[in-house]
C-alpha cells in the first residue's frame, strides 16, 4: 500500500507574491520493496538469490540506472546514495539494500566495500555526481564561491575517485559509469582517461562513448557520457540504434487531459486513466505493471494568470521568449531567449534536468496551457507508470531530472551482459592499451632521431617549445624547420646570439618575422625558468593553438591537441567519420582512445599530430609509413573533401583547427 502522509486537500497553501497560491504538495511516503533487506539481513537475502547475477548501483539516486540494469537482466542487490528522498524511492522500487552513505568518506567507503565483497556483484554501475562538471553547475559553484564563501574544491567533483576505489577493491566482472558529456569535454577527458587507464591496468577492456539517448528510445534530446568495462571479453558493442525517434505524442498523449484554470490546482496524485485506441508501443511499455484504469502523479504547478495568457495566446513550439509582448515578460529577453519553451508533439523533449524542480518553463505542454506534470516528466525519462517517487512534488521532479533514463541504462548494460562460457578475469590484453604501447615505441624512436623537436622529452625545454609553437603555422619545409631548431637545441633561454643564429637559418622573411615575436624574452633568463614557463604564452602573445602546442611539447600537462590531422587519425583508426562530423565531441572521444593517460599521454598526442600532418593525409595518405596502419580499422577514401587545403605542408594542420579544448 502507498501511504500519503497528507491528503491532497491537506496541502499547505499560502498566498505568495506570484499571483498564485504557493503550495507544498503532500508528502508521498513509500513502503520498502517486498524483497528489500537491511545490512543485518544481507546474508539471508544473498542465500535466497544464490545463482543470480547481482549488481550494485553507486550514486543511485531514485534508480533510473538501477531500473535499466534490472531490465537488462541483473538483480539489483544494492543502491547507494546520500539523498534520503531518492533512497526512499529506490527502496520502494527495488529489492536488496538501499544505503544512505557518503562515499566521499573513506571509512564509510570501507564499510561499503566489506558489504559488496559479500555480495560479489557481477556489475558495479554508477554516475558520480555531475553538477560540478556541467556548464550550469560550474557557473553556480563559481557564484557560490565568489559570493558565499564556499570552498571552491567542491568535494563532489572528486567522487569519481571514490567510485574508482570501490571498483578497484571489489573487482566486478563489468563496470558501467555514466555522466554528463562535460565531465569529459570540460577537462580534456582527463578524469575519464585516468579511470580507463586504471581499469586497463586491472585487466579490463574499456569503451567510452558519447551517446544520444533518443537512439535508444528516450523521447528527448539528451547526450550522455558512458564508460563501459569488462574483464571477460575484449570486444563488445551496443545494440543497433533506433532509426526513428519516439515523439512526445507517442510518449505522453495518452495521459488524461487536465483542467487548467489560472491559480487553480492542476492534476492530482491519482486520476482515472482510460487507454485510448491506437496506444503507441512506447506508451504500452510505460503502462506495463501499472494499476489498471489509474494514473499516478499526474500533477504540476498552478498557472499564473499572466503565464496562462502567454501560453494560450502567444506560444507555439517555435516561439522565443523574446517574441512575447514586452509587458508580459518578467525576465530580460536578451539573457533569456529560451526561458519559455512549448514542446512539440512531433519532436522530442529538451533534456529533462533537475532544474524542472525549480520551474517548468522549459517544458510547457505541447497543447495544454501548463507545464509538464510529474508523470509526464517521468515518461519522458522512460520511467514506467508503476514507478513511484517519494516525497513532495518538487522532490519527485528533482529525482526524475537527476536520473539516468532507464532505457538508456538498459542499452548500456546490455553491452556488458554476461556471455555464457566466458570466465571473469580472463587475463585480457586490452586492444587500446596495445595500440597505445605500439604508438609509444614508435614515438620514442622518432624522438631519438632528427625530429626530436616534435615531441616532449629531455631536449624539449621552454625555449624549444616556444619556437615550435611560433613556427607551427609557417610553410617551412621539414629540412628548413630542422635547421632552425638545431640552432636552439640544448639552450635554456633565448640569448641574442641564439636568436641571431635562428634568424640566419630562417628561410623566408615571414619565418624571420615570426621569430621576432621572441623579442620580449630575449636575454631574459629568468622568464624561461621552470617556475615561470607557463607565463611564456601570455608574454609572447600566443594564440590559443600556439599555447596548446607549447603546453603539449612541455609534456607536464595532459591535454588533447585537437588539430584536424590528429582527429583524422583518430577517426580512421576507429573507422568513423568523426573528423568531419561532431569533431569536438565524438572526434575527441576517438582521439582519447589513442592518447590514453599517464606519463606518455603527451608523447602519444604529439605523435598523433605528426602522423596526421605527415602520413595520414586527406588525399593520397602514406599508409605504408604510418605506425598505426595495422591497427587502422577504416580505409581512407581517395579524397576527403573536408580538409584538402592545408595538407601540403606538415605544419599546416595546426592552423586548420585553431580551437583547442576549453
Amino acid at each position: 500500500m502507498l501511504v500519503d502522509l497528507m491528503t491532497v486537500e491537506g496541502c499547505a497553501v499560502t498566498k505568495g507574491t506570484y499571483d498564485v497560491p504557493l503550495e507544498r504538495s503532500n508528502y508521498l511516503q513509500l513502503p520498502p520493496h517486498e524483497d528489500h533487506c537491511t545490512e543485518d539481513g544481507l546474508a539471508e537475502w544473498l542465500e535466497r538469490h544464490r545463482g543470480k547475477r547481482l549488481a550494485a548501483d553507486l550514486f543511485s539516486g531514485a534508480g533510473g540506472l538501477s531500473l535499466g540494469i534490472q531490465t537488462a537482466g541483473w538483480t539489483v542487490a544494492a543502491g547507494i546514495d546520500f539523498d534520503e528522498r531518492a533512497l526512499e524511492t529506490h527502496a520502494h522500487n527495488f529489492p536488496g539494500l538501499s544505503l544512505n552513505m557518503d562515499l566521499g568518506n573513506p571509512e564509510v567507503r570501507d564499510r561499503l566495500v566489506e558489504l559488496l565483497l559479500q555480495v560479489k556483484p557481477d556489475l558495479v554501475a554508477g554516475g558520480p555526481p555531475c553538477q560540478p562538471f556541467s556548464r550550469a553547475g560550474r557557473s553556480k559553484i563559481r557564484d557560490l564561491v565568489r559570493n558565499h564563501g564556499r570552498d571552491p574544491q567542491d568535494h563532489r567533483k572528486q567522487l569519481w575517485r571514490a567510485y574508482l576505489d570501490v571498483v578497484t577493491r571489489v573487482r566486478p566482472r563489468a563496470v558501467l559509469m555514466e555522466n554528463v558529456p562535460d565531465m569529459g569535454l570540460g577537462d580534456d577527458f582527463a578524469v575519464v582517461r585516468i579511470i580507463e587507464e586504471k581499469l586497463e591496468d586491472l585487466g579490463y577492456a574499456t569503451q567510452l562513448r558519447l551517446v544520444d539517448a533518443w537512439h535508444y528510445g528516450v523521447p528527448q534530446h539528451r547526450k550522455r557520457l558512458i564508460l563501459l568495462a569488462r574483464n571477460d571479453v575484449e570486444r563488445f558493442d551496443w545494440a543497433e540504434k533506433l532509426g526513428e525517434h519516439v515523439s512526445l505524442r507517442d510518449a505522453i498523449s495518452d495521459l488524461p487531459k487536465l483542467e487548467v484554470e489560472p491559480r487553480e490546482r492542476v492534476g492530482d496524485r491519482e486520476l482515472p486513466y482510460k487507454e485510448p485506441r491506437g496506444l503507441s508501443s512506447f506508451a504500452r511499455l510505460m503502462r506495463e505493471g501499472a494499476e489498471v484504469n489509474v494514473i499516478h502523479d499526474h500533477m504540476t504547478r498552478r498557472v499564473r494568470p499572466d503565464d496562462f495568457e502567454i501560453f494560450s495566446k502567444y506560444m507555439d513550439s517555435k516561439t522565443l521568449y523574446s517574441d512575447l509582448p514586452q509587458e508580459l515578460r518578467r525576465y530580460r529577453a536578451d539573457n533569456f531567449t529560451d526561458k519559455y519553451k512549448r514542446l512539440d508533439w512531433g519532436d522530442r523533449s529538451r533534456s529533462i534536468t533537475a532544474h524542472i524542480a525549480k520551474d517548468g518553463y522549459w517544458y510547457i505542454h505541447p497543447e495544454e496551457h501548463r507545464t509538464l506534470t510529474v508523470r509526464e516528466a517521468a515518461r519522458i525519462q522512460t520511467f514506467p507508470d508503476a514507478f513511484r517517487f517519494a516525497g513532495t512534488r518538487s522532490d519527485a521532479f528533482r529525482q526524475i531530472g537527476n536520473a539516468v533514463p532507464p532505457l538508456l541504462g538498459k542499452a548500456a548494460a546490455l553491452a556488458v551482459t554476461h556471455i555464457e562460457g566466458t570466465p571473469a578475469n580472463a587475463g585480457l590484453q586490452p586492444h587500446w592499451r596495445q595500440v597505445r604501447d605500439e604508438l609509444d615505441r614508435w614515438a620514442e624512436t622518432a624522438r631519438e632521431q632528427d625530429g626530436w623537436y616534435h615531441y616532449p622529452g629531455p631536449d624539449m625545454l621552454p625555449p624549444q617549445a616556444a619556437v615550435m609553437a611560433i613556427l607551427s603555422g609557417s610553410r617551412m619545409k621539414p629540412g628548413e624547420l630542422r635547421d632552425v631548431m638545431q640552432t636552439i637545441k640544448g639552450m635554456k633561454s633565448v640569448t641574442t646570439k641564439v636568436f641571431e643564429r635562428m634568424q640566419l637559418q630562417a628561410p623566408t622573411k615571414a619565418a624571420r618575422d615570426k621569430l621576432s615575436r621572441l623579442s620580449p624574452l630575449i636575454d631574459d633568463r629568468y622568464a624561461w625558468r621552470d617556475e615561470k614557463k607557463h607565463d611564456v604564452p601570455n608574454r609572447l602573445g600566443f594564440k590559443p593553438a600556439e599555447e596548446a602546442l607549447y603546453t603539449l611539447l612541455l609534456g607536464d600537462q595532459d591535454l588533447l591537441l585537437v588539430t584536424q590531422g590528429a582527429l583524422r587519425v583518430g577517426a580512421r583508426v576507429n573507422a568513423s567519420d568523426s573528423h568531419r562530423t561532431n569533431r569536438l565531441t565524438d572526434g575527441r572521444v576517438d582521439l582519447v582512445r589513442l592518447v590514453g593517460a599517464g606519463a606518455n599521454a603527451s608523447l602519444r598526442m604529439a605523435a598523433l599530430r605528426v602522423i596526421g600532418n605527415d602520413f595520414c593525409k586527406s588525399v593520397d595518405p602514406g599508409c605504408h609509413w604510418c605506425p598505426l596502419v595495422k591497427r587502422c580499422a577504416g580505409k581512407p577514401p581517395a579524397q576527403d573533401l573536408y580538409s584538402v587545403s592545408y595538407d601540403t605542408e606538415s605544419e599546416q594542420d595546426d592552423q586548420a583547427m585553431p580551437r583547442t579544448a576549453p
